[in-house]
């Protein structure tokens, strides 16, 4: 009993030296952030609105907080020989699971994206398909040595397209284009031949177009919002214009903790418009310092990779990096009505289990990868 505790307490030990300190702080600050905007702005509204008690959903907020940072520090911790090694069979298990959302999942308004077992709340797989197929993709980029490099790119090209296919049946068009986005990102980093890459996004352009255009039944709604997009008479509106009108109202100080009216009249204001509810009630400034602590994680984890020596190492912190910072961006280009709406949340700051959880898995690896001990034992095999 007194060896395996002094055991853990080393590893832990060893583990607080190694980690990357801003990262991780960086990483907590804004899981607490979103607890703070949870209780301050959103979660009283949302109760009294499904009849639940005041501060009902709050507390969900913080359990799923709360298990995403024990996930975060439990992924950060693992060996370097079991993450590579878990990285395959983990990714396939994510695709099962994709391919069960249609059989078995469940439709929320309009949409099949989550599935629920008897032991565990309801989840989006992809939240968990995400991260795995960057690595998955950089696996197969750079580790298979003994395969011609253009079948190693194209291999991870048709493991995208049948995510992004399984993403379009539920429908997900914006998961679909941030997994695409960070593909591109991550083969251009490789070194990757500038004209095939464009033949390839032009093709998976053109495939995810004409699916698209000939099934309208199914998903004609993608249409229905680019048109709605492009000309606000076309469609209903609603939700982005009260967005954009909150975010006008609060100005670069705001309206006050607790004061702003977003969250009274849009449904989806503590996930898809919370970056508005923030403009709101404190401020452009405020949502402006938000902006600059992702770009901040950004530019610590590019560092990361620019004196890095292992390429798989510096495919899968770029694919990482880029789900985040594109996703902030999409969530904040929605808000603004920069981009049509996506039903895209805010990394650490949207209340939904789901959405925490994932940006858990991808902090998580994010520590565990840019660790002192895993750099330096990955770069001496």
């Amino acid at each position: 009993m007194f060896n395996l505790r002094r055991e853990n307490t080393s590893i832990i030990a060893k583990w607080w030296r190694n980690v990357d300190k801003q990262i991780l702080f960086l990483f907590i600050f804004l899981f607490l952030l979103g607890l703070f905007f949870s209780f301050s702005s959103t979660s009283s509204v949302i109760g009294e609105k499904m009849n639940k008690e005041t501060y009902f959903f709050f507390i969900k907020h913080f359990i799923f907080a709360s298990i995403s940072l024990f996930l975060l520090i439990f992924i950060s911790i693992q060996n370097k020989k079991r993450v590579v090694k878990l990285i395959t069979p983990l990714f396939v298990i994510s695709i099962i699971l994709l391919l069960l959302v249609p059989l078995i999942g469940i439709e929320v308004k309009g949409s099949k994206r989550w599935i629920q077992f008897i032991f565990l709340p309801r989840f989006q797989p992809v939240e968990l398909t995400k991260p795995l197929f960057v690595l998955f993709a950089a696996k197969l980029i750079i580790l298979n040595v003994n395969t011609n490099i253009y079948n190693r790119y194209l291999y991870s090209f048709f493991s995208l397209f049948i995510i992004v296919i399984l993403l379009i049946n539920q429908p997900d068009l914006g998961q679909s284009l941030l997994l695409i986005s960070s593909w591109i990102i991550m083969i251009f980093a490789s070194g990757f031949n500038m004209v095939f890459l464009t033949f390839l996004v032009f093709l998976v352009v053109s495939l995810i177009s004409l699916i698209i255009y000939f099934f309208p039944t199914k998903f004609g709604y993608i249409l229905f919002r680019i048109q709605t997009f492009l000309d606000p008479k076309t469609g209903d509106n609603f939700q982005a214009q009260k967005a954009l009108d909150a975010i006008k109202q609060g100005g670069l100080t705001g309206q006050g903790m607790g004061e702003g009216i977003l969250k009274d009249k849009v449904p989806e204001a503590h996930t898809d418009y919370i970056i508005a509810v923030v403009s709101e009630e404190f401020g452009a400034l405020f949502v402006l310092f938000i902006v600059i602590i992702f770009l901040f994680l950004t530019f610590r984890i590019v560092n990361k990779v620019l004196i890095e020596k292992n390429e798989f190492l510096k495919l899968s912190l770029i694919g990482l990096i880029s789900l985040l910072i594109i996703q902030v961006f999409i969530h904040i280009g929605v808000n603004v009505r920069l981009l049509p709406t996506t039903g895209m949340t805010l990394p650490f700051l949207s209340y939904g289990g789901s959405s925490l959880i994932g940006s858990a898995i991808i902090s998580g690896i994010i520590l565990n990868f840019t660790r002192k001990d895993f750099l330096r034992d990955l770069n001496n095999e």
